[in-house]
């Protein structure tokens, strides 16, 4: 195990810091790397590319069992243990399957009148910033993420991460375009209300706040 990551990582560190730092000796090292390979090995070699090739063509969706009956069909006999094995060593990590899309169970409180009526147009920056969130499915769950768009430049000025859906996300954003924009004479901030399982532009009502400069 020490010699093979070595190997996999001589094109990163030198072998001689990589031998003293694992307490091994170079010429034990250069040994191992000129002995012949076992024919075990060698198998293990043929069934990492055949393993590699049904899981890239799965789209990176098949787990070890899927991948094994493909290996199977290929003619190349293994077990399934030793298939998961060589998944696990060379990083085939299937991915979850995405999740059916979260709920919208928020209450909805008083909804102010659209002022911004569709003029999506603005004469100066910081006089109109358009507010929206979403979500996204990644490997450990879904991740909300909200923006502020300013109208001018068309350019993003605020967002958030978070994996929570709350208060707190869209403020983020708010504050990161506050802090990095500055003090505005005169600000339109409109994001709609909708549910986020519909598209913004089939959402009638919205949330808006004018801002002006502190006396």
């Amino acid at each position: 195990m020490k010699f093979a990551f070595i190997v996999k990582h001589r094109h990163i560190w030198p072998v001689s810091w990589m031998c003293n730092a694992l307490e091994v000796s170079r010429s034990g090292f250069h040994a191992w790397l000129n002995r012949p390979a076992c024919e075990r090995a060698v198998h293990d070699e043929k069934l990492a590319s055949v393993i590699g090739a049904s899981f890239k063509a799965s789209d990176r969706t098949y787990g070890a069992r899927r991948v094994w009956r493909d290996v199977l069909e290929e003619g190349l006999a293994c077990g399934l243990h030793r298939v998961e094995r060589l998944m696990r060593e060379n990083g085939f990590r299937a991915r979850p399957k995405c999740r059916a899309r979260p709920k919208d169970e928020g209450e909805r409180a008083v909804i102010a009148d659209n002022i911004l009526d569709r003029a999506f147009s603005a004469a100066r920056p910081n006089q109109k910033w358009l507010a929206d969130f979403t979500y996204i499915w990644t490997a450990e769950g879904w991740l909300y993420v909200a923006v502020v768009l300013d109208l001018f430049s068309r350019r993003i000025v605020g967002w958030s991460m978070k994996a929570e859906r709350d208060a707190v996300l869209v403020m983020d954003a708010l504050m990161m375009a506050v802090w990095r924009r500055g003090k505005a004479d005169a600000l339109l901030h409109h994001s709609d209300q909708g549910s986020p399982n519909i598209p913004a532009s089939n959402s009638n009502v919205c949330w808006q706040t004018t801002v002006s400069p502190a006396p």
